[in-house]
C-alpha cells in the first residue's frame, strides 16, 4: 500500500504546528492586556494620590461645630486646632479628639468627621452638672459619672450643692476608710441622679455623713433621709408617694423604701 504523498505530509505538519502557535499568540495577547491594565491601575492610583494629597481641591477650608451649650464654637475650634489648608485625607481625627478632651474637660463625647470636600465637623456633647462642690469662692461642677469637670464663679441654677459632713463617729470613720471620699461623692451623685424631677428642682443640698447616711435639704427647709445610693428608683417612687400622702410633713425617710415614713409639720 502506497504511503502518504509529500503534500499530505506537509498538510499534517502544518496541522500539528498550528495549535502551539495559536497558544503562543493567545498568551501574548493576555500578557498585553495584563500590562495595559497594570499601567492603567498605576496611573489611576497616581491620579487619586495627587487628587487627595497634592491638589488644592480636597483641602480643609472650614470647621463646623455642633452641640455646644456652655462652651462656644470658637472655644471648640481653638482647642481642636484643625490644620486649615491641609489635605483633608491627612487630618488626624484621633489627635483632634484627644486635644478636645484634654483641653476642654466639659466635653463628655466628641465626634470628629471629615465633611467632603472641604470641611471638618466637630459634634460635642457637654457634661451636665448634677452637683456642685464649693471650693473657696468658686464652685466645682460634678457630672453624673462623678467627674469634676469645671470650676465656675457662680453655681448653675437648679443644681444642688454637695456637702461632705463626715462625722467623727466610729461608723462614719469606718465608712470613709472603706470607701474613700471619691466613692462617697459618687454615691451622692447616684442619689442626685435618681431624684424625682420635682424633688430635684427643689433640692438645695445633698449631705453625705457616711456611705449609707445621705440626706437632702430642700429649699423650703424639709429634710429627706435617703440612706445609701442603692435602690434609687424604688426610693424615688416611695418619696413621691409619701410627699403626696403627707404634704405638710417636714421630714421624710425613704432609706428603707419598702417602709417609708414621714414626720413633723
Amino acid at each position: 500500500m502506497a504511503g502518504p504523498t509529500t503534500a499530505e505530509r506537509g498538510e499534517r505538519q502544518q496541522e500539528s504546528s498550528d495549535p502551539p502557535l495559536a497558544r503562543r499568540r493567545s498568551r501574548l495577547s493576555r500578557l498585553r492586556v495584563i500590562i495595559i491594565l497594570a499601567v492603567a491601575l498605576v496611573l489611576i492610583g497616581a491620579g487619586a494620590g495627587w487628587l487627595l494629597y497634592g491638589s488644592q481641591w480636597l483641602r480643609v477650608e472650614r470647621v463646623s461645630v455642633a452641640g455646644t451649650r456652655v462652651l462656644t464654637p470658637a472655644q471648640v475650634r481653638e482647642a481642636a486646632d484643625v490644620p486649615i489648608g491641609a489635605p483633608l485625607i491627612s487630618v488626624d481625627i484621633e489627635a483632634i479628639e484627644a486635644r478636645l478632651r484634654q483641653q476642654l474637660p466639659r466635653i463628655d463625647v466628641v465626634d470628629v468627621a471629615r465633611s467632603w470636600p472641604h470641611g471638618i465637623s466637630l459634634k460635642v456633647t457637654e457634661r451636665a452638672p448634677v452637683l456642685v462642690v464649693q471650693k473657696g469662692g468658686n464652685f466645682v461642677e460634678v457630672d453624673k459619672k462623678g467627674v469634676r469637670f469645671a470650676t465656675v464663679s457662680e453655681p448653675p441654677k437648679g443644681v444642688p450643692a454637695l456637702e461632705l459632713a463626715l462625722s467623727r463617729s466610729s461608723s462614719a470613720a469606718a465608712s470613709l476608710r472603706r470607701f474613700g471620699e471619691v466613692r462617697l461623692v459618687r454615691e451622692a451623685v447616684r442619689v442626685a441622679d435618681a431624684l424625682p424631677a420635682a424633688v430635684a428642682r427643689n433640692t438645695q443640698v445633698v449631705k453625705v455623713r457616711s456611705y449609707d447616711d445621705i440626706s437632702l435639704e430642700l429649699n423650703d427647709g424639709r429634710i429627706v433621709a435617703w440612706g445609701s445610693g442603692e435602690k434609687g428608683a424604688a426610693k424615688a417612687r416611695a418619696l413621691t408617694a409619701l410627699m403626696k400622702a403627707s404634704p405638710d410633713a417636714g421630714h421624710f425617710d425613704v432609706s428603707v423604701p419598702t417602709a417609708p415614713a414621714s414626720a413633723g409639720s
